[in-house]
């Protein structure tokens, strides 16, 4: 049973795997007193001190709500950003969603900076993420809850119940819709309807970051990622099936043991 769990957890996305489990780990370890939550907020003074907090714009986006709120903020945040890696054919490399969430993530930190004072950010990133999911889903449905809703107003249902139970992280969500629409806008809508450019595109350098090392060290010894059917071969065929003599060997006749006849 462990080790299905096991397999099913390395099965997840690498974003979405990373970026979940960091949520789980600092919100319990917050929300139950194991770890001091002044660690963690976004604070623009700690970021460019002496010594850099350079931790802080990504951990800011990882404290959910307290007690209920650690199981549906991780839910969702999950459902979008596995959406948004695996089947939005916007951002069809891991570099792009890589770009997508730096974006977005530093809009709403800039926003919420300027006009809201929130120090952490992850209920504007969800919303973001699920506006950003949806825009590719018009004409589908979606479940809220026990409702039934077109997909595209998911981010309206998430702002309705924030009314109802949590009002005062709405100027947060807002924030995050914001961000998402106008990531859409520059790199969408702009040059779907004037005919330009993308406005954002995907940096070159990010390729780096997510490429996956053909040699991959272990402790135990040095794995080769198989090849593809598409890569060349640079090696040379050590003979025909079960033959165990280099192909040009064949041709060469009888052999003669040294010193015989």
């Amino acid at each position: 049973m462990s080790s299905e769990i096991l397999d099913a957890y390395w099965r997840i996305p690498p974003f979405t795997r990373t970026f979940v489990t960091a949520t789980l780990v600092i919100s319990i370890g917050i929300h139950f007193g194991f770890l001091p939550y002044v660690w963690f907020y976004y604070s623009t003074w700690r970021l460019f001190r002496l010594l850099p907090e350079i931790w802080r714009p990504f951990t800011s986006f990882c404290l959910t709500g307290p007690q209920i709120g650690i199981i549906f903020d991780t839910y969702w945040l999950y459902q979008y950003l596995v959406q948004l890696e695996t089947a939005n054919p916007r951002l069809p490399r891991k570099e792009d969603v890589l770009w997508y969430l730096l974006v977005v993530g530093s809009t709403i930190i800039a926003l919420n900076q300027y006009f809201t004072g929130w120090s952490f950010f992850l209920h504007g990133l969800i919303i973001a993420l699920c506006y950003t999911s949806v825009q590719d889903q018009r004409g589908q449905k979606a479940n809220f809850f026990f409702f039934t809703v077109p997909a595209q107003a998911m981010p309206y249902c998430m702002l309705l119940s924030s009314l109802l139970m949590n009002p005062a992280i709405i100027p947060l969500q807002l924030t995050g819709i914001v961000a998402a629409h106008l990531f859409d806008f520059l790199t969408r809508i702009y040059p779907e309807f004037s005919g330009g450019p993308n406005l954002l595109p995907a940096p070159a350098f990010l390729s780096y970051f997510v490429q996956t090392p053909r040699l991959i060290r272990r402790d135990y010894g040095t794995a080769i990622r198989p090849r593809t059917g598409a890569e060349p071969s640079t090696g040379s065929t050590t003979g025909a099936s079960g033959s165990v003599l280099p192909e040009s060997w064949k041709t060469r006749g009888a052999g003669h043991r040294l010193g015989g006849d």
